[in-house]
Parts: structure tokens; sequence; C-alpha cells
């Protein structure tokens, strides 16, 4: 049974910082590039950060570039996210996600970035940014 556990969110003021940590089971995590996405209300979900399987490759949206730092820990199946100098517009409910297609691109392949891409989801964690 696939599962994606995220935990870390709450709430904090404009400036602090959060770490997410989404831990993964049911799957060949090391196989898997891993996605954070968010969605916030009355909006899509977008992209955050994805790391790819071997962790050599991150796409970052353009409004985080700098603030926010993907990890992953393939001995714990496990992927962070390290969110710095939050703005109240990072305000979402937080996703972990993850894609086993690109895998076979090889140890260079980035990761992909659309959610449709992605096969596995957790189930989301909030984040309030207060100003």
């Amino acid at each position: 049974q696939v599962k994606l556990v995220e935990s870390g969110g709450g709430m904090v003021q404009a400036g602090g910082s959060l770490r997410l940590s989404c831990e993964a089971s049911g799957f060949t995590f090391k196989e898997y590039a891993m996605g954070w996405f968010r969605q916030a209300a009355g909006k899509e979900r977008e992209l955050v950060v994805a790391i790819s399987h071997s962790g050599g490759s991150a796409i970052h949206a353009d409004s985080v570039k700098g603030r926010f730092t993907i990890s992953r820990d393939n001995a714990k199946n496990t992927v962070y996210l390290q969110m710095n100098s939050l703005k109240p517009e990072d305000t979402a409910v937080y996703y972990c996600a993850a894609e086993g297609a690109s895998w076979y691109f090889g140890p260079t392949a980035a990761p992909y970035t659309r959610p449709n891409q992605y096969e596995y989801w957790g189930q989301g964690t909030q984040v309030t940014v207060s100003s």
C-alpha cells in the first residue's frame, strides 16, 4: 500500500521558516522523483519544487527560488522542503507527490513538473503565513 505522509505544516509569521517532511512507503522510493505542490484556496494546484530520483537535479517555481530548498534522504524514504522567508502568498495546502516515469531516462533525468505526471499523492499539510 502506497503512502505519502506529510508533516511540518502550521502557522508562521511573514519572514519565518518552516520545514515540511514527507515520508514514503509502499514503493521503491529511490526510483521516484518527488515533488512538492501547493494549492491555495480558489486556485489550481501548482508545482513548488521537484527533485529527481537521484537527487541530482531540482526544478523550482520562480516564486520560490532562493527561498525554498528541496532535499531527499533515500535511506529514510523521506523528502524535505525547507521554506525560508515565507510570505503571505505562500499560504496553501502543500502536497508531496511521487512520479516514476523519469527514472527510465537515467540518473541525470530531470523530474517532471505537471501534477498529472505524478502517480502518488499525500493528503496535504496546511501552511499559513500571516502578515
